[in-house]
């Protein structure tokens, strides 16, 4: 046997069997820390699973099939005029009311279909940062010069750390871009309207179905939220006829494969899930089971689907124990942060960026935790640090990020979150 070869094996099953070992089984803080993961991925499978990650998947493996690379290569490539890519992409979570992880599954679609990291990451950045209802709940709650930073700093941030991104991995990108434009596609299948109306589709049911409910229960935001789902179901309709017009589906199998999903909505109506799962399984059975371009689709979905979501649910996991779902405590006790993130020192923004850029929040959630946090002696800088690096990042994001586009890259996106928010956090303090 080559000992030199196995030296890594033997200190990896060493290392974990003196973790296993010592396990801390029995002390209250880790039993409570790991019923906690537990509470915060089962949490996470009911709320985000079927209604958020499920349409990205099928929405990034359409990007993969149904958009030809060169017209990715020529609104978002690094080749592209820079103001309209990173317009773009910078305000692109305007529509897309999305948290750091469902954003994953779009960013690596157009990432692979030859999108230059620039743009890529700006919008990786953007889609959960610049929320509409997070910045409007941010200046109602927090005060209007909180909501006005916030969504400047969003949109500042996004398009800096994609001009970062770009520079600092540009001889990288050169090359990526130069082997994309030579596996380009040369023809397109449909005119470009129709595919826009099938993206259009998918879109607006990601878009309703997360439509959150509003505190205020009047006004335009709560009617639209009182009517989501008939306008979910109205996208999910239109989306069944494009698929019957334009893609060739059999009209009875679409009609079969949302036969359950309308009689559950039908005779259960207090729980819609249920129906919206029926659906989203019975498009996976029929463009499965579809030999042309729709199967296609599916393989896309799949392959993101596959790489993704073990490693989304393993990232909850390890966040859970470590820091607790709202409202509860993990291993590192939730005084450490509070106090670590008074007043308005560097270190005090530069821990809420951290703590920010690991904890994962749901969309909407970060406001009423920061609202315990300052009203148990937070500093306004802190603040916005943590709102500017909290919702763009986690740590399963982080995993996903990395299997995308690479260690390094994962590293220096993540540090440039960090820092930015940690000075903007620190300016702000100074100011207000």
């Amino acid at each position: 046997m080559n000992w030199k070869n196995e030296w890594k094996t033997l200190l990896f099953i060493l290392a974990a069997f003196i973790g296993v070992y010592h396990l801390p089984v029995g002390l209250p803080r880790f039993d409570n820390a790991v019923m906690e993961s537990l509470h915060l991925v089962k949490w996470y499978a009911r709320e985000h699973v079927v209604l958020c990650l499920i349409p990205a998947f099928f929405i990034a493996g359409a990007i993969g099939v149904f958009v030809r690379q060169e017209s990715v290569m020529k609104y978002l490539g690094a080749g592209a005029k820079k103001v309209l890519a990173y317009g773009v992409a910078s305000v692109s979570g305007t529509i897309l009311a999305v948290c750091s992880c469902t954003v994953l599954p779009l960013f690596a679609g157009i990432y692979r279909m030859g999108a230059g990291l620039g743009p890529a990451s700006a919008f990786l950045y953007s889609g959960p940062a610049i929320n509409v209802l997070a910045i409007i709940l941010t200046a109602r709650i927090l005060g209007m010069e909180m909501g006005i930073a916030r969504a400047v700093g969003a949109i500042a941030f996004s398009v800096i750390i994609g001009l970062l991104m770009h520079l600092i991995f540009r001889k990288e990108e050169a090359n990526r871009q130069m082997k994309a434009q030579l596996v380009a596609q040369s023809k397109e299948a449909r005119p470009l309207w129709k595919t826009a109306i099938y993206f259009a589709s998918m879109v607006g049911i990601l878009v309703f179905a997360n439509w959150g409910k509003p505190l205020n229960p009047a006004g335009f935001w709560y009617a639209v939220y009182s009517v989501k789902w008939l306008i979910t179901s109205l996208f999910a309709a239109g989306l069944g006829l494009t698929l019957v017009i334009w893609f060739g589906l059999a009209w009875w199998k679409v009609t079969a494969a949302a036969i359950p999903a309308v009689l559950l909505a039908v005779l259960n109506p207090g729980s819609p899930i249920l129906a919206f799962a029926a659906g989203a399984i019975g498009l996976g059975v029929i463009t499965a089971t579809d030999k042309g371009e729709s199967g296609d689709w599916f393989v896309a979905t799949w392959g993101f689907l596959k790489q993704i979501l073990p490693l989304l649910l393993g990232g909850v996991l390890v966040a859970g124990i470590l820091l607790g779902r709202v409202g509860h405590e993990g291993i590192i006790p939730s005084r450490w942060i509070s106090s670590a993130v008074g007043g308005n020192s560097l270190f005090a923004n530069f821990f809420a960026s951290i703590a920010g850029a690991f904890m994962y929040f749901a969309t909407l959630t970060e406001v009423p935790i920061l609202q315990g946090l300052m009203a148990n002696g937070m500093g306004k800088g802190p603040a916005l640090a943590l709102l500017l690096a909290g919702p763009a990042l986690s740590l399963p994001s982080m995993l996903v990020i990395r299997s995308i586009m690479g260690t390094k890259k994962m590293i220096v996106f993540v540090s440039l979150v960090v820092v930015m928010a940690t000075i903007t956090g620190l300016i702000y303090g100074w100011l207000f």
